[in-house]
């Protein structure tokens, strides 16, 4: 009986202690919080920001021409004292303008940050797309070579194209060889040969011209007939017969 409550004690003892430990941590380092609302994205506070600028710019405009208005009726008031009071309306008019302005410069710097962010997450993840886009295909580059392009067969085969086509041009060059020419034929014999022939062929012609009659050399032929049939008859005096000689005269 003693022994269990001892037993009893002892527990009661460590889960006290137990709970002042967990209350003296969450003293020191704090209650954790509940997990609250996810954060706007760069695109939201951009546009947030955006419409308070606009927000703050129509109402500049509205100081603007508020400012002007004072301004008209200090040039148009004569008195000193009414005077005064508009210069006092204007200038605090003039303080919550520049006061507006100011947030507003604030708020341009904010949303130019915003959007460089933005602009450097989108390039960044443009960037990695394009790196996987390179590693796969770089795997493809090495798997393509690999398998379907051996280097030391591509030289052979260019050795080869090489080769052929030297045995083809020796085969057009031997087909193109004219067979009936002697290989031992000297140039200078064929000219003078040349020569000779052509001067045989001028005698041929001068003893053949020498062979014809003198009635039938070309000088003494008729000329060829031009008029027409049943047209005037020549005179008597310059007809000649078929063998190209003068007809005499009948009378």
């Amino acid at each position: 009986r003693f022994a269990g409550y001892g037993q009893y004690r002892f527990r009661s003892k460590t889960k006290r202690r137990a709970k002042e430990s967990t209350a003296e941590m969450k003293r020191v380092f704090g209650k954790k919080k509940d997990p609250g609302p996810p954060p706007p994205s760069l695109h939201d506070a951009s546009e947030a920001m955006d419409k308070r600028v606009d927000h703050l710019d129509v109402k500049i405009t509205a100081l603007e021409k508020e400012l002007k208005g004072y301004r008209d009726k200090m040039k148009s008031t004569k008195s000193p004292a009414a005077k005064k009071n508009l210069q006092k309306r204007a200038l605090d008019v003039l303080k919550r303008k520049r006061m507006y302005e100011q947030q507003r410069d604030q708020m341009c710097n904010q949303q130019f940050n915003l959007d460089q962010a933005r602009h450097g997450i989108e390039s960044a993840k443009a960037s990695v797309t394009a790196v996987g886009a390179l590693k796969q295909a770089n795997v493809e580059l090495k798997k393509t070579i690999k398998q379907d392009l051996n280097i030391d067969e591509i030289e052979d085969m260019t050795d080869d194209m090489a080769d052929l086509m030297e045995d083809f041009n020796e085969i057009n060059d031997a087909l193109g060889r004219n067979f009936a020419t002697p290989e031992d034929i000297d140039e200078e014999d064929l000219e003078a040969e040349l020569e000779m022939l052509g001067d045989e062929l001028e005698e041929e012609d001068e003893l053949e011209s020498e062979s014809v009659p003198s009635y039938l050399q070309e000088p003494s032929l008729p000329a060829q007939p031009t008029g027409l049939p049943g047209s005037k008859v020549p005179a008597a005096e310059n007809r000649v017969d078929e063998y190209g000689l003068p007809l005499a005269h009948n009378g």
